[in-house]
C-alpha cells in the first residue's frame, strides 16, 4: 500500500485537476464518496471479511472498474441510479446521486486511484484526514454554501473536551451537517478510555444519532463517520432525513452537541399563481415547545431542551439573538434558566466561521427535573470576542486558543471555579453573574460583556491591517444578509 502522504497527495491532485474543468470540490467529494463506499464494499464482501452486501447485480465495483469511454460514463450512471433505491445506509449514501463528472477519462482515473489502495485495511486516521480535509476545502468554497454546514473543527473539539462525553452514553446532534460533533466526541472516548468489547461496541453502533435535511450533506456525514469506523457498512442509517423541529420523536439522549443551521427564521418556498416563488415563515406548533415562533434558533434552542434525558448535557453553537431577542425569545430565556442549569456561555469572535459576519456563542446547560425554584444559579460567560481578531486564512482559531477557557470552565470539577474578573483586574475575561442579576436584566438579556474594546480608544492597538479589512467586510455583508431578510418579509418573494 502506499504511503500515507502519497495517499493524500493523489487525492488531493484529482481534486485541483478535475476543478480546472469547473468540477468543484463539493462535486468531487461526492463522486469520491460514491466510488469509495462502492470499493469498501467491494473490499469486505472478500477474505477476510467475507461478509453478505446487498448490492444490486451488475451495480458492484467489479463490474464498474473493468469499463472505459462513453460505455463506462453510461453503467456508472446505472450504478448510481439503481443504487438511490437500496434501503439503509447504501441508499442514503445514493439518495440523489448524479455523475458529474462528464469526461470518462477521468472518471477512470479516479476509479483506477480507489482502486490501487485497499481502503478497508487503512486506519481510521488517515481515511478520516483525507476526507475531513476535502470537506473543509469544500466549506471554504464560498460559492458551494457548503459552510454553513461546517463547524470549526478547534471549536468543535473544545466543547467536546468541557463537556467530556463517557462511554457507553448517547450523543444527538439535531443539525449534524458532516459529523464533526460526532468525531471529536468518539476521538474524545476512544482516548480518554480504555474501553472493553461492549463499549467498542456500543460506541460503533449505538451511540450516535443525528438530523440532516439537506441530501449531500447527509450523505458526506455518513461517509465521514464510517470512515472514522463509526457504523457498519449494511446497517440502518442513523442519521436520519427528517426535520428534527417538526415533531419529538420521543427518543432521549445524554448528550446533545449541536451548531444549528445560521439563519434567524425558518421558512418555506412555494410558487404562487403567477408562476414567482414565495417565501413564508414556518412556524412550528408543539405542544413541548414554551414559546411558539418562527425564530430557527429559539425553535432549536427549546427543541434540544426537550432531546435532554433528565441531568442530560448540551453544548449548543447560537447567535447574538437568541441571548437579547424580546418576545418569545424572552420567554425561552427564563424558561431556560427556570427548567435547566444554565451555567455557561462562551462568547465567540467574528472570523471564524465560513458564513461572514456571524456573532455567535456557545450555550452549556445541563436538564433538570421539574422544581419551583430555578435550577440556574448562576451563569458565568468568558469573552473571547472582546479585542480577539481571527481570521479563517491567515489567522484561524486553534484549539490553543481555546484552552484558557476549557482550564477556567474546569470540566474534571465545574463547582470549583475562580473569576479572573473583578474590580482590580477590570480586564478578566471570566465571570460570573447570579440567576438575580440576570433575571433583573431587561427581557432577561444574556448578551452580557465588560470588556472595553482597546481599538476604539488606542489606534496602536489596532489589528493589522488585513484583519481589519476581513472584518469591515463581515460587517457589510452581514449587514446585507439583515437587509435582505428584511426585504423578503417586506416583499414576501425569494430575491434571486
Amino acid at each position: 500500500m502506499s504511503n500515507e502522504s502519497g495517499i493524500v497527495s493523489k487525492v488531493w491532485s484529482f481534486a485541483s485537476v478535475l476543478r480546472d474543468d469547473g468540477v468543484s470540490y463539493g462535486d468531487y467529494l461526492t463522486q469520491l464518496t460514491y466510488l469509495l463506499f462502492l470499493k469498501m464494499v467491494d473490499e469486505f464482501a472478500k477474505p477476510p471479511y467475507n461478509r453478505e452486501i446487498a448490492v444490486p447485480e451488475g451495480c458492484d465495483w467489479e463490474s464498474l472498474k473493468g469499463k472505459r469511454g462513453a460505455e463506462l460514463e453510461t453503467h456508472y450512471t446505472k450504478i448510481l441510479r439503481e443504487l438511490a433505491k437500496a434501503k439503509g445506509t447504501l441508499g442514503q449514501i445514493f439518495v440523489k446521486s448524479r455523475n458529474e463528472i462528464q469526461d470518462p477519462a477521468k472518471l477512470y482515473k479516479i476509479i483506477d486511484m480507489v482502486d490501487k489502495e485497499k481502503w478497508s485495511m487503512m486506519g481510521a486516521d488517515l481515511k478520516g484526514k483525507i476526507y475531513e480535509g476535502l470537506l473543509e476545502k469544500n466549506a471554504e468554497d464560498t460559492k458551494s454554501g457548503a459552510g454553513q454546514y461546517f463547524t470549526p473543527r478547534a471549536l468543535i473539539r473544545a466543547m467536546v473536551a468541557c463537556i467530556q462525553p463517557e462511554p457507553m452514553k448517547t450523543i444527538t446532534d439535531p443539525a449534524c451537517g458532516t459529523g464533526g460533533f460526532f468525531l471529536a466526541a468518539y476521538d474524545h472516548i476512544v482516548s480518554s478510555h480504555e474501553l472493553n468489547r461492549e463499549q467498542k461496541e456500543f460506541l460503533k453502533n449505538k451511540t450516535f444519532y443525528g438530523n440532516e435535511i439537506v441530501a449531500n450533506t447527509r450523505r458526506m456525514c455518513l461517509m465521514n463517520m464510517f470512515l472514522h469506523n463509526i457504523g457498519e457498512i449494511d446497517g440502518e442509517t442513523f442519521i436520519s432525513s427528517a426535520d428534527a423541529l417538526v415533531a419529538d420523536e420521543g427518543k432521549r439522549f445524554d448528550y446533545v452537541l449541536a451548531n444549528p443551521p445560521f439563519g434567524k427564521k425558518s421558512s418555506m418556498t412555494f410558487t404562487n399563481e403567477e408562476g414567482e416563488q414565495e417565501k413564508e415563515d414556518l412556524v412550528y406548533n408543539r405542544q413541548d415547545f414554551w414559546a411558539t415562533t418562527s425564530n430557527k434558533q429559539l425553535n432549536f434552542m427549546q427543541h434540544i431542551r426537550t432531546l435532554l434525558k433528565e441531568n442530560g448535557e448540551a453544548a449548543v453553537v447560537l447567535p447574538d439573538n437568541v441571548l437579547f431577542e424580546g418576545g418569545a425569545g424572552e420567554t425561552v430565556r427564563k424558561q431556560m434558566l427556570q427548567s435547566t442549569e444554565l451555567h455557561t456561555i462562551l462568547r465567540l469572535p467574528t472570523g471564524i466561521f465560513y458564513k461572514p459576519g456571524v456573532k455567535a456563542n456557545v450555550l452549556f446547560f445541563d436538564n433538570r427535573p421539574g422544581a419551583k425554584e430555578a435550577w440556574t444559579k448562576e451563569v458565568w460567560i468568558y469573552d473571547y470576542r472582546t479585542n480577539v481578531h481571527h481570521t479563517l486564512k491567515k489567522k484561524p482559531m486553534q484549539l490553543e486558543d481555546l484552552q484558557d477557557f476549557i482550564d477556567r470552565y474546569n470540566p474534571s470539577n465545574r463547582n470549583d471555579r475562580t473569576e479572573t474578573w473583578s474590580e482590580e483586574n477590570p480586564e478578566g475575561r471570566w465571570r460570573k453573574f447570579t440567576y438575580e442579576e440576570i433575571i433583573a436584566r431587561d427581557k432577561t438579556n444574556l448578551d452580557i460583556f465588560w470588556l472595553k474594546d482597546k481599538s476604539l480608544a488606542d489606534l496602536d492597538n489596532l489589528p493589522d491591517p488585513d484583519i481589519l479589512a476581513n472584518e469591515i467586510i463581515e460587517n457589510i455583508e452581514a449587514g446585507l444578509e439583515s437587509f435582505k431578510e428584511v426585504m423578503e418579509t417586506i416583499n414576501g418573494k425569494v430575491e434571486e
